[in-house]
């Protein structure tokens, strides 16, 4: 079945007055709970219900509602993260029905999915929610009772198209899967995965600690704050392409706590290493958090975590680079050529046949697999509970919060996994932090030849703003890990990451910018930050539906907010006089995580590469002198023969 929850402001907290649902055989049904479990119980099944954006709205309302109303029905929330994935409601031991979130499955906007899934349903509806009330709620009823119709004929043709791709091709029920990642991973355990040649290792908590420290993400930064004539570029799917492509950690790992003396090309894993990256390096490569946990890339000296074939790259651009200690693995080819190959030719013929539902599909699928494997152990669990319970988890559980709900249920949120010693390590199955580490630093590889040009203004992990056309080689709108144009930019602004604005030939207006008050942000606004960085703007931000944790009300709140950018956050601006012209890297020395042994370690080394790099000075001094001499000799030797002495 599918629902939705419509709601109206009532003391700035959002109070359902209409809700609807549909099962699976279209059949419009206007239901309480209580006729919901009567069906469960008639029909011996457990019922499904799907809302879209369950987690952070119509989820929260159903919970507070289950908690409050309820108290003769046992409810469990599967919440982690603040994210409220499932709820389950039991009599007694039997469970009847649960409710999930549409989006998990199927990201994207209602509207959007429908337009690509089953177009033949119609548009979604609109309605201005801001302009209903107590007191026009009759008189719009016909209209909110119209859209509403809309809405859940949309989600139910969309997960019935979903459950009909899913099962022809696949065989896979969605109802058994809570997400897309977990969908995914299932596809390729159930086609793809070769556990007696390629078994992948599950971390323990030291492996996982370790390795995680080595999971960065993509590369996102403004370089150059004005331009014009601009190209925006996008790979096709680029951590697909690298999936296939690259390869990948494999076997057990074997931990090396001193890697003194070992050459870095025999190396292939997780390395904590020293490293240094000269100022001449304008656009650094090697990823680093800084203390705010703001990811920078940075010149200077410091200690990291890092893949070895970044290390390796890096080396080659020119850093220091001294391995310390690490995990080690095989280096094999990666496990996830075929599952890549295949979704991504079945999604081309998919496009050629017209087949846009299917083709959307096999694209979800292809992207978000890697995902799956770097899910953080370390989270939040938030609970609905008994007394006895609630206690129990104040006591013993690493605690955020706790709260008294109703007179029976108590919530209480709590971390898990947090490595401290009264704490169980419950990893999720299948976390491979290692595989997912590896795929986004081999995209950084793949992407810095692109990202290091004089003339790339700005990038965000698969795409470059480039002040030159690519030439035509890597040039395809459909073949993988091939670059395709987004844009032509006539004029722009990139003054940090995910906030720009420019106008395209066709005189559209694109932006990006960050916060809560982005949609009063116009183009002005992005010349005026040009000129003055350290501008700040007072707006009035609403927040329409902010989640109280402890009473689970969804509420609206006003606030003023100040809208600019935060200066010198992932690079230093360069001003020529007072206009801003251009960025460069921030430098760094933090060596603060070495230990003493590391620290005689690095110095010692530290020492060769001084005295190697005094020998290979006065090798290249000596090379020069001998140049100089072989010149000075091929000048006397041709005067010798010159024909006009």
């Amino acid at each position: 079945m599918v629902g939705d929850i419509e709601t109206l402001l009532i003391d700035g907290v959002h109070k359902p007055y209409a809700r609807r649902s549909l099962d699976g055989s279209s059949n419009e049904k206007i239901e309480d709970l209580m006729a919901m479990a009567m069906i469960a119980r008639k029909e011996k099944k457990t019922l499904t219900i799907y809302f879209h954006n369950f987690s952070r709205f119509d989820g929260i309302i159903l919970l507070r509602h289950l908690a409050c109303n309820h108290q003769n029905y046992k409810v469990k929330p599967l919440m982690r993260n603040n994210n409220l994935y499932e709820v389950t409601v039991y009599s007694g031991k039997k469970l009847l029905f649960r409710f999930r979130d549409s989006l998990n499955l199927l990201p994207g906007k209602l509207s959007s999915l429908a337009a690509n899934l089953c177009p033949e349903l119609g548009e979604k509806g609109c309605i201005d929610h801001k302009s209903v009330s107590l007191t026009n709620l009759l008189s719009l009823k016909d209209r909110l009772l119209s859209y509403m119709k809309q809405d859940i004929h949309l989600l139910g043709g969309v997960m019935r198209k979903c459950q009909g791709i899913y099962w022809e091709h696949y065989s896979i029920d969605i109802v058994s899967k809570l997400t897309l990642s977990s969908l995914s991973l299932s596809i390729y355990r159930m086609k793809y995965y070769d556990e007696c040649n390629w078994p992948i290792h599950i971390p323990n908590q030291n492996e996982d600690n370790f390795i995680r420290r080595g999971y960065y993400g993509g590369h996102t930064d403004a370089f150059k704050p004005i331009g014009s004539n601009l190209f925006y570029y996008d790979v096709n799917s680029l951590y697909p392409f690298v999936m296939k492509e690259y390869p990948m950690p494999g076997g057990v790992p074997v931990w090396h706590g001193n890697l003194n003396g070992k050459d870095l090309d025999s190396i292939f894993g997780f390395i904590e290493a020293y490293v240094v990256c000269p100022k001449t390096i304008k656009k650094p490569f090697l990823p680093y958090r800084d203390q705010n946990d703001t990811l920078i890339f940075p010149t200077g000296e410091f200690i990291g975590v890092y893949y070895s074939e970044e290390l390796k790259y890096a080396r080659d651009l020119g850093y220091t680079v001294i391995p310390i200690s690490g995990y080690l693995f095989e280096k094999m080819e990666s496990p996830f050529r075929d599952f890549v190959s295949d979704l991504f030719q079945n999604r081309l013929e998919a496009k050629k046949k017209g087949n846009d539902a299917l083709s959307y599909v096999y694209k979800l699928i292809m992207n978000t697999l890697y995902g799956r494997f770097g899910i953080n152990p370390k989270s939040t669990i938030t609970e609905i509970c008994s007394e006895e319970r609630y206690f129990d988890l104040i006591r013993h559980s690493d605690l955020i919060f706790g709260d008294r709900l109703s007179e029976t249920y108590y919530i209480v949120s709590y971390h898990i996994n947090t490595g401290k010693s009264t704490d169980y390590w419950v990893p999720p199955k299948n976390a491979a932090v290692q595989l997912a580490a590896a795929i986004t630093a081999s995209a950084r590889i793949y992407m810095y030849p692109f990202i290091s040009r004089e003339d790339c203004y700005y990038t965000d992990t698969d795409s470059v703003v480039l002040g030159h056309q690519l030439p035509s080689d890597v040039i395809s709108s459909s073949d993988l890990g091939k670059f395709k144009l987004e844009d032509e930019i006539k004029m722009g602004y990139f003054l940090a990451p995910k906030s720009y604005g420019y106008y395209n030939i066709e005189g559209q207006f694109i932006f990006k910018f960050k916060g809560p008050a982005k949609n009063q942000i116009e183009p002005s606004f992005f010349e005026q930050l040009y000129l003055d960085p350290t501008r700040e703007i007072l707006v009035q931000a609403e927040f329409p539906f902010r989640i109280n944790k402890h009473t689970l009300n969804i509420f609206k709140k006003d606030s003023f907010v100040k809208v600019g950018i935060k200066l010198g956050n992932k690079r230093c601006e360069v001003f020529h006089g007072d206009v801003w012209v251009d960025t460069e890297p921030i430098h760094i020395t933090d060596l603060s995580c070495l230990d003493h042994s590391s620290k005689l370690i690095i110095s010692q080394l530290k020492e060769k590469c001084l005295q190697l790099n005094k020998e290979i000075t006065n090798l290249n001094y000596k090379l020069s002198q001998k140049e100089r001499e072989i010149e000075e000799r091929k000048k006397d030797i041709q005067s010798q023969f010159d024909p006009s002495r």
